[in-house]
């Protein structure tokens, strides 16, 4: 197990410090978390959905907030950012399924929202922000490019809650 790095976040009480994403290179730690659909509950893992594409993960940190809005809008809108480099976008949230569901109809967002509702894929992939404005733990903004070797090809987590990963670089690592 590598020693994570740690940095400290402006949005968590100065003594609080946060671990580093996981690494390019290592291995994307495997999932099943549950979407709502029209249809009821679903299970989402992130084993099959690697199984025919390499998979973007988004982590963001609450649904129905001004930030994570744009940005799952922004992704849902048009032909999609992603649609040239065939592939899966999941975006992971410690809401509830429920919640995701009434959010992503309220703003046309069209991305699969996963329920982290417990925090541990937030923690497999070490992106939990302690404490969030005093409302507890929540995940952090961070994207991932996972290869269909289940490989992290690109990992980044934002300074803050208020900054957008860059996408520029996540479609560079699917390109590549």
């Amino acid at each position: 197990m590598r020693n994570p790095v740690i940095f400290r976040c402006r949005h968590a009480k100065p003594e609080t410090s946060i671990a580093m994403p996981l690494a390019v290179g290592s291995k994307a730690p495997n999932f099943t978390l549950k979407t709502k659909t029209a249809d009821g509950l679903k299970d989402v893992s992130l084993g099959e959905c690697l199984a025919s594409k390499p998979v973007v993960l988004l982590f963001f940190p609450l649904a129905f907030t001004g930030v994570c809005t744009k940005e799952m809008c922004d992704l849902s809108s048009g032909p999609g950012q992603f649609a040239n480099f065939d592939a899966t976008v999941l975006a992971i949230s410690v809401d509830s399924p429920f919640s995701q569901e009434a959010w992503a109809k309220q703003n046309g967002i069209t991305v699969t929202l996963l329920s982290d509702l417990n925090k541990t894929v937030a923690k497999a992939y070490q992106v939990v922000i302690p404490n969030l404005a005093g409302i507890g733990d929540t995940s952090a903004r961070a994207a991932f490019v996972i290869g269909r070797d289940g490989v992290i090809k690109y990992a980044e987590q934002t300074p803050t809650p208020h900054d957008l990963p860059n996408f520029a670089a996540v479609q560079a690592a699917l390109e590549s």
